[in-house]
């Protein structure tokens, strides 16, 4: 997927743009030789962004227009190192909220909807951007935020909520909860819009069957807006990206050079027109790929697969580099498992050792099990981790995201 000749003029302009104002991002780009860009050649060329440049540039140096202009910042997420701060003006609030009523009409919620809001607010983007696109769209909105799950089950019933906007961990210890009060006629949920972290079928068809929804899968980083930049649609063939705001590529992490359309690679971002802090060729890290053709509902707009994992959440253990999706893969293959699972790293009597944590419910052997999941991990990434066999429900949720790798080694 070429950038097209309107985006190149666009990302033109940012540069102009950048290099006039010689903020943080301004100053890279004139230390790198860069005067514009006329071609996808040249495009291709642009340096790469990253994560540590924008912490470079805290708090403020990401801005690139007048501070009167800025009417809010949002941070990201992440708890280690310096947080990345990102200003935005009254046109980036409208465009993001803009896009994000496209994701809602994209699920087909509409003004009669009532989407109950349950992601955080604050400094994380991730609350106020479903909110803001919800009012976009005329729905009426149910601002929970994270938390307080019997008001939460309380509030969706007495409200009646049709929409449930939450990260897949969330979702699914709300489905559990409503399951285990025996309430599920009580609720009138009919979608969900899921995003914020990845997630496999498994915990995509429980929390659908549990609550009985369809579901959407949401993307988008606070770095590039925040989520809201793509969603599927009702034939579920992958997300759809809005490239009148952002242009995506893939590239292979490795030498940093575009793949072909339907390969999997690293999704790197371009801001087309976002005028408080532009990002040229930000390197998000995602593992996605672009999926050629067109989508059965007849939009152009440009569809990634859902997101498969990160370049850089790769654990190396025993020598052997090791991806979470790789041992999710495996535990797809047993139905008897629940979706959720743990792996813990150790270093014991100086050695490195992985003990995976499933869940099944009490109509297995759980020795038994155990022996066939090591064997089957064992053939997939060539060691045997130790495995612990525990019941539905012990591993912990949360109303976040789940830390599903936990590195014990160097603690």
């Amino acid at each position: 997927m070429k950038i097209n000749e309107k985006q190149l003029q666009q990302v033109d302009k940012q540069i102009q743009r950048l290099l006039q104002v010689n903020n943080f991002y301004g100053q890279k780009l004139r230390e790198a030789g860069i005067q514009g860009v006329k071609s996808v050649e040249e495009f291709q060329q642009l340096p790469f962004s990253q994560k540590q440049d924008l912490r470079d540039a805290y708090p403020l140096g990401l801005m690139a227009v007048p501070e009167e202009e800025v009417v809010r910042i949002h941070s990201s997420s992440g708890t280690t190192g310096t947080p990345v701060i990102i200003p935005y003006t009254a046109k980036d609030v409208d465009d993001w909220a803009e896009m994000f009523k496209r994701c809602y009409e994209f699920a087909g919620i509409t003004n009669r909807d009532r989407i109950q809001i349950t992601p955080g607010y604050g400094l994380w983007t991730a609350g106020i951007g479903f909110q803001n696109g919800a009012e976009k769209l005329g729905a009426m909105v149910v601002p929970m935020g994270p938390g307080n799950t019997n008001k939460q089950i309380q509030m969706m019933m007495d409200m009646k909520s049709t929409v449930i906007t939450a990260t897949s961990s969330y979702a699914l210890l709300l489905a559990e909860e409503i399951e285990k009060r025996g309430i599920k006629d009580k609720v009138h949920l009919k979608k969900g819009v899921i995003g914020s972290e990845r997630w496999g079928k498994k915990i995509r068809d429980r929390i659908s069957s549990e609550l009985g929804i369809e579901l959407y899968d949401i993307y988008g980083l606070t770095e590039i807006y925040g989520p809201g930049i793509g969603i599927n649609c009702k034939y579920d063939t992958g997300m759809h990206i809005w490239d009148d705001y952002v242009y995506l590529e893939i590239i292979d992490p490795k030498t940093g050079e575009n793949v072909p359309d339907g390969e999997f690679g690293e999704i790197v971002i371009t801001t087309l027109v976002k005028e408080g802090a532009p990002l040229i060729r930000y390197r998000t890290h995602d593992i996605s790929r672009i999926i050629p053709g067109e989508c059965p509902c007849g939009s152009k707009f440009p569809r990634i697969d859902i997101i498969s994992g990160r370049s850089d959440d790769m654990i190396k253990i025993k020598g052997v580099n090791v991806f979470p999706k790789q041992i999710e893969e495996v535990l797809e293959g047993f139905p008897e498992l629940s979706s959720e699972y743990q792996i813990r790293l150790s270093h014991l009597d100086g050695k490195d050792t992985m003990r995976i944590y499933v869940e099944t419910n009490g109509s297995v052997n759980f020795q038994e099990m155990a022996g066939k999941i090591a064997a089957a991990v064992k053939s997939k990434i060539g060691f045997t981790p130790l495995v612990k066999i525990v019941e539905i429900g012990i591993l912990p949720r949360s109303e976040k995201k789940t830390k599903r790798v936990i590195d014990e080694r160097y603690d």
